[in-house]
């Protein structure tokens, strides 16, 4: 091990329960992207860690204004010019904390438990922003230097779907070059390193159906009067068939076969009994469709995840509701395009307006699928760093999510892209979502080693 990375190491070892105080700084931060009411949250949380990278080292550290939230930016570039510049990505925006009943802690202030730290954003993915922080704040402090060039691009709209990120892109083409982008969203398992290599699109949207120009008592109007809370219902019930096909006319036309040694590697990567046991079922659905490894990586979906109309509180009430609604997300596959995708949702789901009730499909999110780079010198890095810290090189797996920025690099950059990631927890879209503190503090080890076997890669 060199002097300069074994000193970094100690720093961050010598530091350590310091960061954990500081990391929930961050984390107290409700950067809640998809709610509008967070906007000024949001802009305080780029805004901090714009200071923050300012107070390292870093030079024109700004919260760069979209359309939607800001990006935050920043750059070292003193390396010299025969070392790689790395943009680094990460998300500090979260998801939403609701239920807010099931959390045994506020989501927002941040609490150790077993070894575990408690927060909204403190895996998904705030440990990505915070563990490159304190990273180059190691190095920085104890070398003067740092391996490598280094661009910061964190996003501030990754759990709505980018909406701002294409233009964002299209307008920073210069700013954002890079001999390579290292993504930083995922998860860090030190007992089975996995490397995210690829992932599908998604498309979003919200159906609204209108009917009554008030809610009206359904003894004086049923049966004269359609409802809309059954429309909702019909259009919802059409989506797949009894095996879980997705019924959208052409749906799977453009669907491209994966190779057999794809499938082999997405089989070797599923992890079954695990996704059951978070689920809390005995089976998955659809296996007449595809094996469960392909369905739940390569496969489109389509997806309800909130529904809503007419009368919600105790008892009963004799309405028929003025208007029902309901959320769909769909994740597609390779060479599925979203915008495609998202016109024939649309078209399906306004099919089902009659007379007497109006149907609306508004669409949201349109990203399409991504594709890491599955050799050569820069995920040989990654793994290198993986081996030489936890003594495992990583697992290349295919994930059924959706990184939507990583599809826009791959088309409007081409920039290749690899994968290092930091947080280790569960409950990443839910109440208590957590971070295991001592896998975080082997992913900062990791990451020391990994800046510097990048710094070796040829130009």
């Amino acid at each position: 091990m060199s002097i300069a990375i074994h000193s970094a190491i100690d720093y961050l070892q010598e530091t350590r329960d310091k960061m954990m105080q500081d990391y929930k700084e961050l984390l107290r931060f409700p950067s809640i992207g998809a709610d509008p009411a967070h906007a000024a949250d949001v802009q305080a949380c780029a805004d901090w860690i714009a200071e923050q990278l300012r107070q390292i080292g870093f030079d024109n550290c700004q919260a760069i204004a979209t359309a939607g939230h800001p990006v935050v930016y920043a750059d070292w570039l003193r390396a010299g010019a025969d070392k790689p510049t790395i943009l680094v990505y990460a998300h500090y925006d979260v998801q939403p904390v609701d239920p807010l009943p099931l959390w045994q802690s506020a989501p927002f202030e941040a609490v150790i438990r077993d070894d575990r730290l408690i927060a909204r954003g403190a895996t998904d993915n705030k440990a990505g922003v915070w563990g490159n922080l304190k990273v180059f704040e190691a190095m920085l402090k104890t070398n003067g230097e740092l391996p490598v060039n280094i661009k910061i691009m964190f996003e501030g709209e990754e759990e709505s779907g980018s909406p701002s990120i294409d233009a964002f892109v299209a307008a920073n083409k210069e700013r954002l070059q890079a001999d390579v982008l290292l993504n930083c969203d995922g998860e860090f398992t030190p007992d089975q390193p996995r490397i995210y290599y690829a992932g599908r699109g998604i498309v979003t949207a919200q159906v609204a159906v209108r009917g009554p120009k008030a809610d009206i008592h359904s003894g004086l109007y049923g049966g004269l009067v359609q409802n809309p809370l059954h429309i909702a219902g019909k259009i919802i019930g059409s989506f797949h068939d009894d095996d879980g096909r997705i019924q959208l006319p052409g749906y799977y036309d453009s669907l491209r076969e994966v190779s057999d040694a794809e499938k082999a590697r997405i089989s070797a990567g599923f992890r079954a009994d695990q996704l059951l046991e978070g689920a809390g079922v005995d089976a998955f659905w659809g296996d007449a469709i595809a094996p469960a490894a392909e369905r739940a990586t390569v496969y489109p979906t389509l997806d309800v995840t909130g529904m809503w109309g007419g009368y919600q509180g105790p008892g009963n009430k004799t309405i028929i509701p003025a208007e029902a609604g309901f959320k769909v997300t769909m994740r597609i596959a390779p060479d599925q395009d979203p915008r495609v995708v998202s016109q024939s949702l649309k078209a399906h789901v306004e099919s089902f307006a009659t007379e007497t009730v109006q149907v609306e499909c508004n669409i949201g999110e349109e990203a399409w699928y991504f594709q890491l780079d599955t050799e050569g010198p820069w995920i040989e890095a990654v793994q290198s760093a993986l081996e030489a810290t936890v003594g495992l090189r990583g697992q290349l797996v295919r994930t059924g999510g959706s990184i939507p920025i990583l599809g826009v690099f791959n088309r409007e950059i081409g920039v290749p892209i690899t994968a290092f990631a930091y947080g280790d927890g569960e409950n990443i879209h839910s109440p208590n979502e957590y971070l295991e503190i001592n896998s975080f503090y082997t992913a900062l080890e990791a990451a020391v080693r990994l800046y510097h076997t990048l710094g070796q890669v040829a130009l």
